[in-house]
C-alpha cells in the first residue's frame, strides 16, 4: 500500500485507482507549467516591445524639446538684436564735456599758460582738442600754429638745428624749457634724436621762426620711468628756431666726429 503525506490531511490509504487518477493528475499538472512559463516569456516580449516604444517615445519627447530651445533661441535673437549693444554704449552728454572743458581752462589759467593755448576736453582715454581756427592740422594729427615765420632755408637731413622751446601738458603745466636752462637745445636732424611730432613740426621752419606744436599721443614720446612723460597724452610746444648748421665728418686717426659750423 502507498501513503501520501499532506500537512492538513491525516495519512489514509489510497486504492490503486485513486492512485492511478493521482498520477494522471500529476501528469496533466505538467502542461499548465510549461503554458504559464511561456506566458511568462510572451509577457516579456510584450515588456520589451513597450519598453522600447516608451524609449522611442522619450527620445521623439527630447529632440522636440531641444528644435523647440533652438527655435526660441533663434525668435529671440531676432526680436532683441539691439539690447546687448545698448548696454555697452554709452551716450555723451553735452553738460559733461562743457564742465570738462571749463575744467580744464580753470587748472590752465592757475598754471598760467601763454595766450591761444589749447584746451583738452579728455574723457577716459578720448581726447578733444579744443584750438582757435588759425591753428592747422595734417594728416598725420600734429596741430600747430606759426607766431613768426623766420627767414631762410628750411632745415635737411645731417644740419644740426640749434632751438629753444618750452613743454606742456594737457593741463598747461610746464614740463621742460631750454629759456630756464639758459642753452639752447642742439641736435643734427634726420637721425632720429628728436620725437616724431616734434622733428615733423619743425622740418618746414626757417631760423627766425615761432610756432606752437601739438603733438598726439601717435607722435609722441615712451613714457616710462626713464622719461618724465608718465602716460599717453597730448604735449604742447613752443619752438623758437634760432639757426641751422652745416655738419662735416671729421677723421684725425683712429678718432672720427662730426663737426658742425
Amino acid at each position: 500500500m502507498i501513503f501520501v503525506q499532506s500537512p492538513s490531511i491525516s495519512l489514509k490509504p489510497i486504492s490503486p485507482y485513486n492512485v492511478a487518477s493521482f498520477c494522471s493528475i500529476l501528469n496533466y499538472s505538467v502542461p499548465p507549467r510549461k503554458i504559464k512559463s511561456s506566458c511568462q516569456a510572451s509577457d516579456s516580449v510584450e515588456e520589451l516591445q513597450h519598453n522600447s516604444e516608451q524609449n522611442v517615445l522619450e527620445v521623439c519627447s527630447d529632440e522636440k524639446a531641444i528644435r523647440r530651445r533652438i527655435l526660441l533661441g533663434l525668435v529671440t535673437s531676432f526680436s532683441f538684436p539691439t539690447l546687448i549693444s545698448y548696454g555697452k554704449t554709452k551716450s555723451k552728454s553735452p553738460y559733461d564735456e562743457r564742465r570738462l572743458l571749463e575744467q580744464n581752462k580753470r587748472i590752465q589759467r592757475e598754471n598760467q599758460v601763454p595766450e591761444e593755448f589749447p584746451n583738452f576736453v579728455r574723457e577716459g582715454f578720448e581726447v578733444k582738442v579744443v584750438a582757435p581756427e588759425n591753428y592747422i592740422k595734417r594728416e598725420s594729427g600734429l596741430i600747430y600754429k606759426d607766431f613768426e615765420v623766420g627767414e631762410g632755408d628750411c632745415p635737411k637731413a645731417g644740419q644740426q638745428v640749434i632751438f629753444h622751446y618750452i613743454g606742456y601738458n594737457e593741463s598747461g603745466r610746464r614740463i621742460d624749457s631750454t629759456y630756464l636752462q639758459g642753452t639752447p637745445a642742439k641736435i643734427r636732424f634726420g637721425t632720429n634724436g628728436l620725437v616724431p611730432g616734434f622733428e615733423e613740426g619743425i622740418r618746414d621752419m626757417k631760423p627766425g621762426g615761432k610756432r606752437r606744436i601739438i603733438i598726439p599721443p601717435e607722435l609722441g614720446p615712451p613714457v616710462g620711468p626713464s622719461t618724465f612723460f608718465s602716460s599717453k597724452q597730448f604735449e604742447v610746444f613752443d619752438v623758437e628756431l634760432l639757426s641751422i648748421q652745416d655738419c662735416q665728418r671729421r677723421t684725425i686717426g683712429f678718432y672720427s666726429d662730426v663737426v658742425c659750423n
